[in-house]
């Protein structure tokens, strides 16, 4: 059965607005025009608005900057990344050990100012180990991590996304460098960023505003929608990325998304008359 959207009303009551980033807002280096027209129509009507990407290889410094030379006005306090999720997690369930980190160089800085204590990779044992999306992923690395692995360390993973959307096309994202190390270990890591609880609890207690008041804009089913889908936050499918109608319609009631539209653009138009 076709997808049938819902009273628009239930939009329109939401107090705070999710955006991925990629595949959503913009498409590598292209900004979607209509996206920005959206946030400021918001951002105009009272709403608060926040940007979250599952993309942790680069700083919020370099979100801020992208999405200001792109044009949407952004807040440091407005963006947030599976990265700030894992960094979270870190620091509540495993204050103080030591974290072997397969990930970017703006990762690590980011760890390091928050205090993680990160090893070499040249240690007989840590007690975990993160992967990410790391492009620039080395073999000795990846080597270095799984024999940690091994070892007994923790396994955890910033996020599950396997491929990384750009203008050019797809490159092996997070999901993908994972699945390689699980491949040669047997072990599967805890994966944080979207869809996990996580995201949404650390979201209410940085904003304030409870999920049922919140709602997500994305283009991925089994990462933005599926947030939404198993932690109560109404979401919003956009036909500007990865997920497409026909694979929307193809999961259960449970997994669908509570919206589907072409983009932003016309969620746009039904909310603000234009």
């Amino acid at each position: 059965m076709k997808h049938q959207n819902p009273s628009i009303n239930i939009l329109r009551d939401k107090q705070l607005y999710i955006f991925d980033m990629d595949g959503t807002i913009y498409l590598g280096s292209i900004v979607f025009d209509f996206a920005i027209r959206f946030i400021e129509n918001l951002r105009r009507a009272g709403k608060r608005v926040m940007f979250f990407t599952n993309n942790a290889s680069r700083s919020t410094n370099v979100y801020l900057e992208k999405l200001t030379r792109l044009g949407f006005s952004p807040t440091a306090e407005e963006i947030m990344s599976s990265a700030d999720v894992t960094v979270a997690y870190l620091k509540t369930y495993h204050k103080d050990q030591t974290v072997y980190l397969v990930g970017t160089k703006q990762l690590e800085s980011q760890f390091c100012a928050a205090g993680i204590r990160l090893a070499t990779g040249k240690e007989d044992i840590v007690d975990v180990v993160v992967s990410s999306f790391d492009t620039e992923l080395t073999y000795e690395k990846l080597n270095d991590g799984c024999r940690l692995i091994r070892g007994g360390a923790t396994y955890l993973c910033t996020h599950p996304d396997f491929n990384c959307p750009t203008d050019t096309g797809f490159m092996p994202d997070s999901g993908a460098i994972a699945a390689l190390i699980t491949a040669s270990t047997g072990v599967t890591p805890r994966y944080l960023g979207k869809p996990y609880p996580e995201v949404v609890e650390m979201i209410e207690r940085v904003t304030g505003i409870p999920r049922e008041n919140t709602c997500i804009f994305g283009d991925r089913l089994y990462t933005d929608i599926a947030l939404g889908a198993k932690n109560g936050v109404t979401s919003v499918l956009v036909l500007t990325g990865e997920g497409t109608l026909s694979e929307a319609e193809a999961l259960s009631d449970e997994e669908k998304p509570t919206f589907i539209f072409p983009s932003l653009r016309e969620v746009n138009d039904v909310l603000f008359d234009e």
